[in-house]
Formats: structure tokens, C-alpha cells, sequence
């Protein structure tokens, strides 16, 4: 296995050269590094991570903290999970993936543990426990969503109040005047308070009101079943419904076969518009969904780069962002049938 040595040898520098080199401890000239770089290539040296952390006092390692027993891993999860994971690589970071439930104490542990440079927070409610302990600590720190008051936090987080007005505005467009709202809220372990909910509710409540429309709204777990026993209570409850916006992905599949099983067609008898998903997760269904797809590769790169600005240039400008939806029609929804 070549050592630091040959590396030095054959790149004709001295050891400490090297080791500034790959632990990036002081400047070296641009023409010695990349003579460095390529006799570690050819010599197929690889750096130690841990010595270099060492050395740096910093592992280079951030933390993504997914509540998996509040929220269920789904595809557009995957997708953020994917290309966080590639940005981190790509900025010289490595990303781990932490799934903790949303309660503030677990975070104790990992904030005292020198294992990590950073955090990247998921699934962030407007009053959120697990912000308000990092805040009190000095480790940087990074937003997926954003809190109820988040003036002076870094966050990046999904447009869903421009999203659901586009929504809203694209069915009354095609005639429809009585609308449903269908959510993830209703779930037994459900975030209390989750922005995106909240906010979309709001939001569409809003909408409704301002356009002189009717509306219900729905809540219900995330689950085919779930979405199935939604349209039931949907069509027991509010049968002169014709358009209905599904902000829950994982039951869209079960909400369009409870609309089968009791002959609503679908657009013919009822639109169904999904917001929050992915093209893939459109497609799933029969006939495809309508659909306002969450910029998931987008939001993931976004980010990591906003909490490794932290890392990198603490004090420096903070960063705050919101990414709007992408439309993409489907054969879900139609013109209202008078």
C-alpha cells in the first residue's frame, strides 16, 4: 500500500507538502499540488479520513435528520436523499443519513458528539422543538422547510402557498367550483404542526374563500387503504364534488380505485390534481395524475450548499430560498361535466 512517502518521492516535494496537500492545513502552490495530486493518483494513494480530520479538527461529515417513525420514506425523499448525498460529495463532504424521530432530546447525543461538522434538518414543523435546541448550540445547522418565525435561520423549503394557488386556479379554470383538499394529516403519528400542511391548508382555505368557491377538506394517513376509505368519505359526505387536490402521495393509488369502486369516473365525473410528487409517482396510477411536482434534486443540492455555506464562511450572508412546483398535466384531470 504507498504511503505518504512515495507520494512525496515521486512528486519530489517533502512529506509535509504532501500532508498540507491532503489535509488542506496551509496553502501550497497550485503547480506543486496538482504534481501532488496526480503521484497520488498514479501511485493509487488514497487519503485517511480520519487523519485528516484530525488534523483539521473537522470529520467533514453532516448529518441529515429524516423522522422516519412521523414521516414515511417516500420516492420524492429518495430523490432529495440522492442528490444531497451527490452535492455533499461534490463540495468534499460526506453525508449520513440519521433517522430520529422528531423529539428534541435525541439530538443531545449527536450535538455532543464531535461526530459531525453539521446538520441538515427534514420535515420541519412551525414550532419546532429540535431548531430551538440547535440554535442554543454551536453546531451549524441547515433547513429543509422553514418555522413558524424563520428570519434568522438558513433554510431552503418548497413554495406550497404559490403551488396550491396554482392548483386552485388551474381547476376554476376548467369550471370547477367545488373542491376538495385532500391531506396527510390524519395520520396516527403525524408531525404536529408540519409546515407544508399547515401552510397549503391555509392556503387553500384562503382560496376558496377569495374565488367564492365550496370546498371540504380531508385528512388521511399515508396508505393506499387510507386513501381509498378517503374517497369513500369524500363521496358520503360531498358528492357534488368535482375536482379534488391530493397533497398526499403515498394514497393517491388507493384514493383513484375508491373513486372506481363506486363508478366516479375519472376526469369524466371528477379531476384529481396531485400536488408533492414526482413524474413516476404521476404515472403510477390510471389514467396518470395531474400533477405539481416537488423540485426534490433541486432542494436536495440546495440544501447541503446552504449548510456548507455555514461551514465554510460562518457569519457570512445566510441563505433563504423557496422553490415552486413544476405543473405537468396528466389525464386526471378535465372541464367540469355540466
Amino acid at each position: 500500500m504507498p504511503t505518504m512517502r512515495d507520494v512525496a518521492r515521486l512528486a519530489d516535494v517533502s512529506i509535509a507538502t504532501v500532508s498540507f496537500v491532503i489535509n488542506d492545513t496551509k496553502p501550497v502552490a497550485p503547480a506543486t499540488r496538482a504534481r501532488v495530486e496526480e503521484a497520488m493518483q498514479q501511485l493509487g494513494y488514497r487519503r485517511n479520513a480520519l487523519g485528516r480530520a484530525l488534523a483539521s479538527k473537522r470529520t467533514r461529515i453532516i448529518a441529515l435528520l429524516y423522522p422516519a417513525l412521523q414521516r414515511r420514506l417516500s420516492e420524492t425523499a429518495v430523490k432529495f436523499f440522492t442528490s444531497a448525498t451527490q452535492t455533499a460529495k461534490d463540495l468534499g463532504y460526506n453525508l449520513v443519513l440519521w433517522p430520529i424521530s422528531n423529539d428534541a432530546g435525541q439530538i443531545e447525543e449527536l450535538i455532543s458528539s464531535g461526530f459531525i461538522d453539521g446538520v441538515l434538518l427534514m420535515e420541519v414543523q412551525l414550532d419546532d422543538a429540535r431548531v430551538e435546541r440547535l440554535q442554543r448550540s454551536t453546531l451549524p445547522f441547515a433547513l429543509i422547510g422553514r418555522t413558524r418565525h424563520p428570519e434568522e435561520l438558513p433554510y431552503v423549503d418548497v413554495d406550497f402557498e404559490n403551488s396550491m394557488i396554482e392548483a386552485v386556479s388551474y381547476l376554476e379554470g376548467l369550471g370547477h367550483s367545488r373542491l376538495c383538499f385532500v391531506d396527510s394529516g390524519g395520520a396516527e403519528h403525524a408531525l404536529s404542526g408540519y409546515g407544508p400542511v399547515v401552510r397549503s391548508r391555509a392556503t387553500f382555505a384562503a382560496e376558496v374563500e377569495r374565488r367564492g368557491l365550496e370546498s371540504v377538506h380531508l385528512s388521511c394517513e399515508e396508505s393506499p387503504m387510507s386513501g381509498q376509505n378517503a374517497a369513500e368519505k369524500l363521496l358520503e359526505t360531498a358528492p357534488d364534488t368535482t375536482a379534488v387536490i391530493l397533497m398526499n402521495d403515498n394514497a393517491s393509488f388507493g384514493f383513484l380505485n375508491g373513486l372506481n369502486r363506486r363508478g366516479i369516473d375519472v376526469p369524466g365525473d371528477m379531476s384529481v390534481l396531485l400536488i408533492g410528487s414526482t413524474p413516476d409517482g404521476a404515472a403510477a396510477t390510471d389514467p396518470r395524475l395531474t400533477v405539481l411536482t416537488l423540485p426534490s434534486t433541486e432542494l436536495g443540492r440546495m440544501g447541503v450548499e446552504t449548510l456548507v455555506d455555514q461551514l465554510e464562511e460562518p457569519g457570512g450572508p445566510m441563505r433563504q430560498a423557496v422553490v415552486i412546483c413544476c405543473f405537468e398535466e396528466g389525464q386526471s384531470t378535465g372541464p367540469v361535466q355540466r
